[in-house]
């Protein structure tokens, strides 16, 4: 694929994983994404012949992997497991407020409305979610924590539960709360 492709592929998937952070699967239907990215709805099906699904997925593979990438680049940067969980949130508060509340996990809202009816969607969203896990798991793991596997999944059930009560509230108040509590739970 050449660079304009590439761009419009881009376009495509921009729009598309800001409509799903904002408004889930059906806040993304095809003439919103059209709409939202300036592209023809033949460059949606050519590049994207399996049409919504396929779409999404894809959206949903790249937040995951934009978000696990600062999430690395977090443990990279930080001393400590609790450090990096207070950058996590601070990040993901950072951008839900700066969105006016519409955009916290970019994959939870997908995940709440598919996972039971749509398996290809419910297994996009567990590998990104596995794959979250699995950074926080191994920084546990190099700190020398001896729960790990249980930690890291508590954790990111801290995180997300934080994100939907931010959202819901309209304030940090809960993520502030959760990034205390995990400093707790990490033992910082």
């Amino acid at each position: 694929m050449g660079r304009k492709g590439d761009e419009t592929r881009g376009r495509l998937l921009d729009a598309t994983q800001d409509l799903i952070e904002a408004g889930g699967y059906f806040g993304a239907g095809l003439n919103q994404v059209i709409a939202a990215s300036g592209m023809p709805r033949g460059s949606l099906y050519f590049h994207f012949p399996g049409g919504k699904d396929e779409l999404v997925a894809e959206a949903l593979r790249r937040a995951g992997r934009e978000l696990g990438q600062a999430m690395r680049d977090l443990s990279d940067a930080t001393p400590d497991a609790p450090a990096l969980v207070a950058g996590v949130i601070k990040l993901l508060g950072d951008r839900l407020e700066g969105s006016a509340w519409r955009k916290g996990c970019p994959v939870a809202t997908v995940a709440l409305e598919m996972a039971a009816g749509n398996d290809a969607l419910q297994q996009v969203c567990a590998e990104v979610y596995d794959a979250w896990e699995g950074t926080l798991r191994e920084r546990l793991i190099a700190d020398g924590h001896p729960d790990a596997d249980d930690v890291a999944t508590s954790v990111l059930a801290l995180v997300e539960g934080a994100l939907l009560l931010a959202r819901a509230r309209r304030s940090r108040d809960p993520l502030d709360r959760a990034a205390r509590s995990a400093a707790v739970l990490l033992g910082g």
